[in-house]
């Protein structure tokens, strides 16, 4: 072989090298992060104003949040690489590590969601444990959602209550907040959501647990988590596992980002932690 083309040979190699490294950041000097749905928009960009913010000075790049239509949408922006982070619950994690063939990685997670829950809530008196939902309406949130479908499912077949059997007709309201609001609303005799999402519409008045009260709480079980690309700088992921993990809430900018992630702190996480979501979704028919 000449030394010309040889010479060319290495030049297209190390090209192809800083190709692929560039494809590890969306956008250079950007970090595009983005959330699952399971509230309003207008609420999740609240949320996420000051953490945006902080993350920003951590990492010393422009942090953008890309709000998204569905669950779907969250995991093929990650996949794709059209995002560099994203917020997902357990099953949304499982389904991203699944679709990219494990090329996603959890960092951190609230300390929460080591044993977090869901709720079951109605306004029916006579509605008193999940048997008595049997031809019954109930609405979950979004298809894809952990606490909002995923979870409440598993335990409601854990209790020999198939959902598409017993019941009269399921729904899926899209997010937590809808489902409380279908309740309330008596679209649907009861609902199954997240607990915090719950007691937070509790704490804000939004709801009167006197009215709409909740029936049945689930066992703990793993759930959300800030999820990167694999492929993401290695000390670009540690900036943003270090920052999260540093908030601290005697602090008033700690205090108020941890407050609106209803978090008492961040704890680092891994992909083994959600095996048992993922064998609950295959139980429930929900992963092939």
């Amino acid at each position: 072989m000449s030394t010309s083309i040889l010479r060319r040979l290495v030049l297209a190699a190390g090209l192809a090298l800083a190709a692929s490294s560039a494809l590890a950041q969306v956008t250079p000097g950007v970090l595009k992060v983005s959330a699952i749905p399971d509230e309003a928009p207008t609420e999740l960009q609240r949320k996420f104003k000051p953490l945006g913010e902080y993350l920003a000075k951590a990492t010393g790049l422009k942090v953008e949040f890309v709000p998204v239509t569905d669950y779907a949408a969250s995991v093929e922006g990650l996949v794709n690489k059209k995002l560099d982070m994203v917020w997902f619950g357990g099953f949304t994690f499982v389904q991203a590590k699944l679709r990219s063939h494990g090329q996603v990685q959890p960092l951190v997670q609230r300390a929460e969601d080591e044993s977090f829950k869901s709720v079951f809530i109605t306004t029916d008196k006579t509605i008193n444990k999940l048997d008595d939902l049997k031809g019954r309406t109930l609405s979950f949130g979004s298809e894809s959602s952990t606490s909002g479908h995923l979870m409440p499912r598993y335990f409601m077949l854990q209790a020999k209550l198939n959902p598409e059997k017993d019941l009269k007709r399921i729904a899926f309201s899209g997010a937590h907040d809808a489902t409380v609001a279908a309740v309330a609303g008596g679209k649907v005799d009861a609902g199954a959501l997240n607990i915090s999402v719950w007691n937070k519409l509790v704490e804000a008045k939004k709801v009167d647990p006197a009215v709409v009260r909740v029936f049945f709480t689930t066992p703990g079980f793993y759930d959300y988590n800030w999820t990167v690309r694999s492929d993401m700088d290695a000390a670009l992921k540690k900036k943003i596992s270090d920052a999260f993990l540093a908030l601290d809430p005697n602090t008033a900018e700690g205090k108020a980002i941890l407050d609106l992630q209803k978090a008492s702190k961040f704890i680092p996480t891994k992909a083994e932690n959600y095996k048992a979501i993922e064998d609950a979704a295959h139980n429930a028919g929900l992963l092939k």
